[in-house]
């Protein structure tokens, strides 16, 4: 008692409890923070006093606890810390779960709205995320397995798959690459982005975060694995494709032609979020003749008092933009909202009316940052914002040809990249004749009866080479 009290320190929430019972010490050590005080008095305290020394010798058979064993004296400060408490009695050291509920009910979705799916959404609790996906998953192929990450934080991190349809490798693989990683703590998921893609040297990303269940379930039917965090509230799933970013859940709760035309709607706000600014600052410097004269006489008259050169004024409005979404993010919602409209409409006015900038750009500033939000993945929105600035650049130097390197470029970068040896541009490259039934044209739903040979144990011959 007096090593555990030592290397405890002077905290004040850690309770030392001595007991004598029947002739013989017992000694409680546990957190007031972590652990559940009227739990401890009501069924662990009240039992001991009725037990005698011969049934003190082996309390797991006469404590009503759910989950009790015996441990080790080096174990004893995690097990206190994990919210247990600590009985000390006769030489043997026993851990007995009792902790405290900290954490939040299930709630709504915040980040990925639920058109017309569920709308329960994973919460802090590891066993609450884990049962949030066992109630849509009921088979016995469903596993998991359980390691722990952090020197301080001594993080439980779940790997998830099902044993029937992952390929065999790809759990392995995901838990090698968890075991490498060497922190002090895990605080949230999103952690173990950064090591997890330490091969990806590209904007986009080749995880998806995620605090939908059904979401989570779908991708497993896939033949994908999640990865849940205690104490975080997103679930990470991979591999990931970039196709995967076109798709949303509410996609299979609707009809085919409606989500059709919707993901048609994505692929085309993805051009237009990276290449329209650009397209602008080529045609109206370098590329004259590529738009008709009277749309370009009609650019160029609304240039004639703008004092800056248009990649300038189009760096500054994407500039504007930014500052004022992340103002909006920063904010609270009583106050964001006010913010967005005074900066949108009385700032974007006033800066016409001076003739500081040109309507046109607004316009086109405005429609590309929009359409770069069509996505729910802020990394992929980011990843657009990167391109976007990259292609404003290409095109103020080299005008349309600058737009033809970098639109080259992109595709190299996509079509080289890999999200746990998965080529991130399938079904296309390879080709997947299979996977073309949900890839832009949705003809069938998740899990029904095609499933990504990519991603499968049985792979279909002739599907791609």
């Amino acid at each position: 008692m007096n090593r555990l009290k030592e290397k405890l320190g002077p905290s004040k929430d850690y309770i030392y409890k001595y007991l004598f019972i029947d002739k013989t010490p017992i000694y409680l050590v546990f957190s007031e923070v972590l652990s559940s005080g009227s739990d401890i008095n009501e069924i662990i305290l009240k039992r001991l006093t009725l037990l005698n020394k011969k049934q003190l010798k082996d309390l797991k058979n006469y404590l009503p606890a759910n989950n009790i064993k015996e441990i080790e004296e080096e174990e004893i400060t995690t097990y206190i810390n994990k919210g247990f408490l600590v009985c000390i009695v006769k030489g043997k050291i026993y851990s007995i779960e009792m902790r405290q509920t900290l954490e939040r009910g299930i709630t709504t979705i915040e980040s990925e709205l639920s058109i017309n799916g569920p709308k329960d959404s994973f919460s802090e609790n590891f066993n609450t995320n884990l049962g949030l996906i066992r109630r849509r998953i009921k088979s016995d192929q469903l596993w998991w397995e359980e390691i722990e990450i952090g020197k301080s934080s001594q993080t439980k991190i779940g790997i998830i798959y099902m044993n029937d349809i992952v390929e065999k490798d790809l759990p392995e693989k995901v838990k090698e690459r968890l075991k490498k990683i060497d922190i002090d703590g895990i605080i949230d998921s999103n952690y173990l982005k950064e090591e997890l893609e330490s091969d990806n040297h590209s904007f986009f990303p080749t995880l998806i975060s995620t605090e939908r269940p059904d979401r989570v379930s779908m991708s497993l039917l896939e033949g994908k694995v999640a990865i849940l965090v205690d104490m975080s509230s997103y679930v990470l799933i991979l591999p990931n494709f970039f196709i995967d970013y076109f798709h949303t859940t509410d996609d299979y709760y609707q009809k085919s032609g409606n989500t059709t035309f919707i993901r048609l709607i994505r692929m085309i706000a993805f051009f237009i979020a990276i290449f329209i600014p650009a397209y602008y600052i080529a045609v109206t410097t370098y590329n004259h003749d590529s738009i008709p004269l009277s749309l370009l006489l009609l650019l160029k008259a609304q240039r004639v008092s703008v004092p800056f050169p248009a990649v300038v004024e189009a760096l500054f409005m994407i500039a504007s933009f930014e500052i004022l979404r992340e103002s909006d993010i920063r904010m609270s919602s009583t106050t964001g909202s006010a913010i967005s409209i005074l900066g949108g409409i009385i700032l974007g006015d006033a800066a016409v009316s001076a003739g500081i900038m040109s309507p046109i750009m607004i316009i086109i500033i405005a429609l590309s940052s929009i359409a770069g939000f069509v996505f729910t993945s802020i990394e992929l929105v980011n990843a657009i914002r990167m391109y976007r600035i990259i292609f404003l650049f290409l095109a103020c130097t080299l005008g349309i040809y600058g737009i033809y390197l970098g639109t080259v470029f992109l595709l190299y970068k996509l079509i080289t990249l890999s999200s746990f040896g998965k080529p991130y541009l399938a079904p296309f490259s390879p080709f997947i004749k299979t996977e073309q039934k949900d890839a832009i044209i949705k003809t069938k739903n998740k899990g029904v009866k095609y499933r990504n040979p990519l991603l499968t144990k049985n792979k279909i011959r002739g599907e791609y080479k």
